[in-house]
């Protein structure tokens, strides 16, 4: 049997695995593995927060690595939407059974990776500087800023290919093994992180930048592994990039689901700069909105498993004109999104100090954490459903309507109105935007669910028949 014949069988198991799988089974096999991977990445957020609140004992190493989010939040919206636009055109392809064009998607992704990372690579170089002296006017939080940045994007190129790797293996129903790529650097930060922070066993303690240099250290392992699973494990596509270079018809393709995506992921960075300014009155504020973003990632990354399980599932079924199989992948996730992000709700209503105490947190902050945690938590009872449907515009490559309730959910509703409640009531009524912002996000995303219903979705029966 020759190596042709043994990448067609890999091609039709795959076929069988998303077109004929019960979809429960299959929902359940593409998105645990991620979602534990996920879960493990939410908790090393976490521990990582708790390791840099002990740097100094006036929180400001907390501060400044909350200052810089946005920008780490920018990196993940750059390579997670550049690999939504990969793995939803390559399960297309596979589904369309047009498995050259998947290889073209599969190779061109790595270069749109190589690409991100030398904008970051620059920014690094050229412009951590001016971002943090824009952020902050504390000379101390400045230069903490500046050092953990100046590490997280000189060595981004590991966090780049580890999600196009992860995406590459998503698409081709191979999630264990996505999985394994991701714990693997999870793994390596929990390790070294305390270790590379605090100087341990002999290594050099190097206090914020540790915290940095773990964080990359652990994606370039992902990255590695990632390279090597995918070229032995992955017959459906070949890795060749030489081979196959860089196609233009192919970058469109990626870009025209992707950059919706990126748009998406990215207003979340515009929205976080915003509300850093509107609370930067008070550094408590600032900290409690740090703390609370890395909290909820252990409910809203679970959610983005299953998304990442979910939009392979659809995205081939749509190609394969399967109307049945698509509606019940939908149905199925909204059920657990929603019981995630209500177990979620309950958490933060329940045990609002204890969450806080973890970071070091002063008197200050927990006085202004534990109303706050308990009002941005209501806005969860609606979050469930608009995240899926997100997931689904994107799966079915019409992202743009997803950018739509993004950017009406944060820059439209969410910011307007908390820079509007901090003038007129104080600080304290910030946090009401966020349950007023969700529910202008679930009217849009309703409305836009019924057109994409009936202009996509429903004729597929049609199709099929004939």
């Amino acid at each position: 049997m020759n190596e042709n014949s043994k990448i067609v069988q890999g091609e039709i198991r795959q076929e069988n695995k998303m077109g004929t799988m019960p979809i429960p089974k299959l929902l359940l096999s593409m998105s645990l593995p991620i979602i534990i991977s996920m879960l493990v990445q939410a908790f090393y957020n976490i521990v990582d927060s708790i390791f840099v609140a002990q740097i100094d004992p006036d929180g400001k190493a907390f501060t400044a690595v909350s200052l810089a989010f946005p920008v780490q939040n920018l990196m993940i919206a750059v390579g997670a939407g550049t690999g939504v636009g990969i793995n939803a055109l390559l399960s297309r392809s596979l589904g369309e059974k047009n498995f050259e064009k998947a290889n073209k998607v599969a190779n061109t992704g790595i270069y749109l990776a190589i690409f991100s990372y030398i904008a970051f690579l620059l920014f690094g170089i050229f412009f951590v500087d001016d971002f943090a002296k824009l952020q902050t006017n504390d000379p101390e939080i400045a230069k903490y800023c500046v050092e953990y940045l100046r590490v997280i994007c000189i060595l981004s190129i590991g966090i780049f290919m580890q999600i196009t790797m992860e995406r590459l293996l998503q698409a081709t129903g191979k999630a264990f093994l996505s999985m394994v790529v991701q714990l693997a650097g999870a793994v390596f930060n929990l390790i070294f992180d305390p270790i590379l922070i605090f100087g341990l066993f002999g290594f050099p303690k190097l206090g914020i930048a540790g915290a940095a240099l773990a964080t990359v250290l652990g994606q370039i392992v992902s990255m590695t592994l990632g390279i090597v699973i995918n070229i032995r494990c992955n017959q459906e596509i070949k890795i060749k990039p030489i081979h196959y270079r860089l196609d233009r018809k192919t970058v469109g393709g990626i870009y025209g689901i992707g950059v919706p995506s990126i748009l998406l992921m990215s207003i979340g960075t515009v929205m976080t700069l915003c509300m850093n300014q509107i609370l930067i009155t008070s550094a408590a504020s600032v900290a409690v909105f740090g703390a609370y973003f890395k909290l909820q990632s252990f409910f809203i990354m679970p959610v983005t498993g299953l998304n990442n399980g979910m939009v392979p599932i659809v995205a081939y079924n749509y190609g394969a004109k399967n109307k049945k199989r698509i509606l019940s992948t939908i149905r199925l996730s909204i059920v657990i999104a929603c019981g995630i992000m209500l177990f979620g709700m309950l958490i933060f209503q329940i045990f609002p100090l204890q969450l806080l105490q973890m970071f070091n947190a002063s008197e200050e902050m927990i006085a202004i954490g534990i109303p706050a945690m308990r009002i941005i938590s209501l806005h969860y009872i609606f979050a469930g459903v608009c995240i899926i449907f997100l997931s689904v515009f994107q799966a079915l490559g019409k992202s743009i309507y997803s950018l739509f309730v993004s950017m009406g959910r944060q820059l439209v509703v969410l910011v307007p109105v908390a820079w509007i409640f901090a003038n007129c009531f104080g600080l304290w009524a910030v946090w009401w935007a966020f349950p007023l912002a969700e529910i202008a996000s679930l009217l849009l995303s309703v409305l836009f669910m019924i057109r994409v219903y009936k202009k996509y979705i429903k004729p597929l029966s049609l199709k099929k028949q004939s």
